[in-house]
């Protein structure tokens, strides 16, 4: 049996003969799966692009994605990834329909998956090694439902060519260093906080409408519950 052993610039360029040779070769725009499993999933996903987008508008030299189908090997349209988030410092941001690694010559530095019951098994096994082989310097994994992953939240950053994890704060939070935000669960969204101002970076006026009216109703029921035990402990009094 022979053996090939080639150097990375030469499997590039065989790529680029291969391409030459056969220019039937397409990259597909989808992998044909959805957004997000659950609207739980949907919605954390859009909101996170959102809130992304809106604190990086003014750098023109960061790129922020959703469900964009990642190839990442020349010639091989079967070496792709379709990221729930990815953001790529340094490249353009104008619109894409796939993102090549070979053309952008970048890698993305952040990439975050919402976990689910058809994904949980691959975001901690081969998604985690592919992207830590090609060098991503954060990974991050959030399960909005807490069904997937104990903790819910949880993050890896490179240190020397491998992943290590994230310590968690007190208050269940992750620091992102590439991004220079903080990552805040709540509820069954991931918020983000910057870290310089710490002021949680805004959504859309319907979800903060419907977090208000959440966390009004938890006030409410603590205060009932509250209610409730001193009546208890009155009628416990009096009976004694």
């Amino acid at each position: 049996m022979i053996t090939l052993n080639h150097q990375p610039e030469e499997v590039s360029n065989m790529a680029s003969l291969l391409e030459l040779a056969f220019p039937e070769i397409e990259y597909p725009e989808s992998d044909g799966q959805p957004i997000g499993e659950t609207d739980f999933h949907f919605t954390t996903i859009i909101l996170l692009i959102q809130a992304l987008r809106d604190y990086f508008a003014d750098h023109p030299q960061v790129y922020i994605a959703g469900d964009l189908m990642f190839y990442y090997e020349q010639g091989n349209p079967h070496a792709v990834k379709a990221p729930d988030v990815l953001v790529v410092k340094g490249v353009p941001k104008h619109k894409r329909r796939v993102y090549k690694l070979w053309e952008e010559q970048t890698v993305p530095c952040t990439i975050f998956e919402i976990t689910s019951k058809q994904t949980g098994s691959a975001d901690l096994t081969t998604k985690y090694q592919l992207y830590e082989r090609l060098g991503v310097k954060e990974y991050f994994l959030f399960d909005p439902l807490a069904e997937y992953l104990q903790p819910r939240l949880q993050g890896f950053t490179l240190v020397q060519g491998r992943y290590q994890a994230l310590l968690l704060s007190l208050e269940g939070e992750l620091m992102s260093r590439e991004l220079g935000l903080i990552l805040r669960p709540q509820g069954d969204l991931l918020r983000l906080v910057d870290f310089y101002t710490g002021q949680m970076l805004a959504i859309s006026k319907e979800y903060a409408r419907r977090l208000e009216v959440a966390e009004q109703r938890a006030i409410t029921a603590e205060t009932k519950i509250i209610e409730l035990q001193q009546e208890l402990d009155k009628l416990r009094g009096k009976k004694g």
